[in-house]
């Protein structure tokens, strides 16, 4: 099955199965704005906990702050939002549609880097074993002649974007015959940039009112606060502060679900370091982090590197952390070396003085800055399209399943009574009472007991327990795994220490200890 009908499957069943909604659908919904529903928002609390835990439980020297949405608008010229956060944007005229001219160009290059795969792909088919893929890259003509292009391309985008040249960028974009996917079309208009920031008002009257903004990014927050913070809780270098908040962005070409929204979540980390180690504690972050997704088990194949050629005016060093989407890498987390630009630019818009006086060295300076910043939907989707699963079982039936980390699972446990009747459910119920307090357990008596399994499954619930005529005897139970559909005997009084580890956040962090 193409990866792209992959895909639609996936966002059907996050419907279905109470994950995530088009928001306002009643009123025919909102482009680009989604909401979670009961099994979605626990998926998503439980990967928040996950980074949180990782963050101020594990290092002594991170701590953790919630600051506001709404924050003074002079906030946003220091940070060079105001003059700077824009998208370059192209329509086609006979569509009407409106496009990022760096995303209709960064489609084409990745069409040439799956031409070549696949290319690649069935040489490898063809020659077994004996397949010498560095070599084959090198000497097969028609791989050779794919890659020239692919390269030129891509040094020729990476050029335009330093200004951006908008009629590069233009240029580009006709020089390679790309086309509009609705209408099929060449009929371009220029290039023009577009700012991302949502304005907003603040004031009980409209002459008196202000003109802010909804934060672009939650890293400013930890910025403004970096002297709240380090005086109060008295840090040293280094330290760092985290946080997890919304954040807005008016993208023009929301797409691919929740992977690129108009409001969105982040969880994002600044570290401040002394000037001069701020490259060594750059590359200790991108171990760390890529340590913290591989823990999912989700195989370390599936996740790259990709460092960028072109950095932002505040940055001396950046990488983004890419998974395999169904439609490709894609950037999930990104980690930058930010120097001392936004300290820096605070103390000069502010006028109060942002320094650290270093107890050793007895000498004031501005700290460097290693920024680690992950989208939480992201994060959601890539679980999603990497856990849903369609099986042909032996029998000739098909299920499907989320074969999500039991740790990030919305619901732990479920809890079945064979039939509603002959005490079997009150027996199922006690069960639940006793076992919520230490994981997420819920009761199910709808439907037969086959049909609520796949229930289970298809929402990634790793175990499953039937209560049976057999428990009211000998207090035993039919603990299910997920995974493997295997079924096994366990006492009652065995079940909290059978699942608890297993579900635990623990069990990864321990991971990463």
């Amino acid at each position: 099955m193409a990866q792209e009908d992959v895909f639609k499957k996936i966002v059907s069943h996050c419907k279905e199965y109470g994950f995530i909604f088009p928001s306002s659908e009643i009123y025919d919904g909102l482009a680009a704005v989604y909401d979670y529903g009961q099994n979605g928002v626990e998926l998503k609390n439980n990967i928040k906990k996950y980074w949180w835990d990782s963050m101020v439980l594990l290092h002594e020297n991170i701590v953790g702050i919630d600051s506001s949405i709404f924050m003074h608008p002079t906030i946003w010229k220091a940070s060079g939002h105001v003059d700077a956060f824009n998208d370059p944007l192209i329509d086609n005229r006979d569509s009407k549609k409106r496009y990022r001219a760096d995303n209709l160009i960064e489609d084409k290059i990745a069409k040439y880097d799956e031409k070549i795969q696949k290319e690649v792909d069935k040489a490898k088919k063809r020659f077994g074993d004996a397949f010498d893929e560095a070599k084959y890259r090198t000497t097969s003509p028609r791989v050779v002649e794919e890659q020239k292009k692919r390269d030129a391309l891509h040094e020729r985008y990476t050029k335009a974007m330093q200004g951006p040249d908008l009629k590069e960028l233009k240029q580009i974009i006709l020089d390679e015959g790309i086309v509009d996917p609705i209408s099929g079309t060449k009929n371009w208009t220029d290039v023009r940039q577009f700012n991302l920031m949502f304005k907003t008002e603040v004031g009980s009257t409209a002459d008196g009112a202000s003109t802010i903004y909804l934060r672009p990014e939650t890293a400013q927050g930890i910025f403004v606060n970096y002297l709240n913070v380090q005086k109060t809780g008295r840090m040293k270098l280094p330290f760092g502060i985290a946080q997890i908040g919304k954040a807005f962005r008016n993208e023009i070409v929301a797409r691919q679900f929740i992977f690129r929204m108009r409001e969105f979540e982040q969880m994002e980390m600044q570290f401040f370091v002394k000037p001069g180690t701020e490259k060594e504690w750059f590359e200790r972050w991108k171990q760390i982090r890529m340590k913290w997704h591989q823990a999912l088990g989700f195989g370390a194949e599936n996740y790259r590197f990709h460092d960028h050629e072109k950095l932002a005016h505040y940055a001396n060093a950046a990488t983004d952390i890419e998974f395999l989407m169904p439609f490709g890498f894609k950037e999930v987390e990104g980690i930058h070396s930010r120097t001392d630009y936004d300290l820096k630019q605070h103390e000069k818009f502010s006028g109060h003085q942002i320094k650290y006086f270093d107890p050793e060295t007895k000498e004031s300076y501005t700290p460097y800055d290693i920024e680690t910043s992950i989208g939480v939907d992201r994060m959601v989707l890539s679980v999603l399209c990497h856990s849903f699963c369609e099986e042909n079982l032996e029998n000739g039936e098909t299920r499907t399943v989320l074969r999500i980390p039991p740790q990030l699972a919305p619901i732990k446990l479920a809890v079945m009574p064979l039939v509603k009747k002959d005490g079997l459910a009150e027996k199922a119920q006690d069960i639940v009472r006793n076992l919520r307090f230490h994981f997420t357990t819920k009761y199910d008596e709808k439907d037969s007991i086959g049909k609520r399994y796949r229930r289970q499954d298809a929402i990634g619930t790793p175990f499953c327990v039937t209560v049976d005529y057999d428990t009211l005897q000998d207090d035993s139970v039919t603990l299910r795994l997920r995974d493997t559909m295997e079924q096994k005997r366990v006492k009652i009084a065995e079940l909290q220490s059978l699942i608890e580890d297993q579900v635990s956040i623990t069990s990864l962090l321990k991971k990463l200890d």
